[in-house]
């Protein structure tokens, strides 16, 4: 079902970047556009891991450094059916996790000090259980198609600005698409296709470890540890916010309208659900 959530949105996200593409320049506009966004963000796929960590201001670390950290994650990746990722540490006392790499083989995860202060160690394999999950059902392609979309928008909104003047019955049009609702409605599909990728990690990662109860327990830990020590909000932490298992800031109103992550209350109820499910 959340797969079919995911196809179901990027399709309408695509789907919207085809309805402004033909409206401003016909097919070959269209086709223009697209290939500038694809190159762009083909680099950025391939780099991806590389330029998140160093966002991050994330440390890869030693099995002689962090052996318990380093257990949990070779238990983990057993268990996934995956290599061991490389593994990183982030020196931030709120407490999170993030996972990158374009697949399997090319995967890292990465922990605050803050995390590890705070959750037991079966809470925190269950939170790696969960990062792993990202990288086993291949969200980082997922968000790579999403970003080059999305890119191909904002694209088509400098276009557009060479159609103010037309004459065209349909410049108005566009020039309000492509400058309002366009990147509206792409951010608020962006934000469905995270929220969703966010549930199916939880799934997936309570499956691999057998135990959703420590997930569940570990993500109620890191709301309210998160609300107690938020990232600071710099446009670097910003860039990354979407890879952290829980949102790193405080947010609420309408920037919950384009949150990455869905309502901490109903991952719990769900992974709840899980674990008392009758067998």
């Amino acid at each position: 079902m959340n797969m079919l959530k995911t196809t179901v949105l990027l399709a309408a996200l695509m789907g919207l970047f085809l309805v402004i593409g033909f409206l401003l320049g016909g097919i070959p506009g269209l086709i223009i556009a697209l290939v500038l966004g694809a190159g762009m963000n083909f680099f950025a796929y391939w780099s991806s891991d590389k330029l998140a960590l160093r966002m991050a201001k994330a440390r890869e670390v030693s099995m002689q450094e962090q052996p318990k950290l380093h257990s949990i994650v070779e238990e983990v990746a057993a268990q996934a059916g995956m290599p061991k990722p490389k593994v990183y540490v982030i020196e931030s006392d709120t407490p999170n996790a993030f996972a990158t790499g374009r697949n399997p083989k090319n995967a890292a995860v990465a922990v605050t000090t803050g995390i590890m202060r705070l959750l037991s160690e079966r809470e925190l394999r269950a939170v790696m259980g969960h990062e792993m999950g990202h990288v086993k059902n291949r969200d980082i392609l997922i968000s790579s198609i999403v970003a080059t979309i999305a890119g191909a928008i904002s694209m088509v909104a400098l276009i557009s600005l060479f159609f103010r003047g037309s004459r065209s019955p349909y410049a108005g049009l566009v020039f309000l698409l492509a400058w309002v609702v366009a990147p509206l409605a792409a951010g608020v599909i962006r934000a469905a296709i995270s929220r969703t990728r966010e549930f199916q990690a939880d799934i997936t990662g309570a499956e691999v470890t057998h135990d959703p109860e420590a997930l569940a327990t570990a993500l109620e830990k890191l709301h309210e540890g998160v609300r107690a020590r938020p990232m600071e909000a710099t446009p670097m932490a910003e860039s990354t916010a979407h890879l952290y298992i829980v949102h790193p800031f405080k947010a609420g109103g309408i920037a919950n309208l384009f949150s990455t992550h869905p309502p901490m209350e109903e991952r719990v109820r769900r992974l709840r659900d899980m674990a008392y499910r009758p067998r």
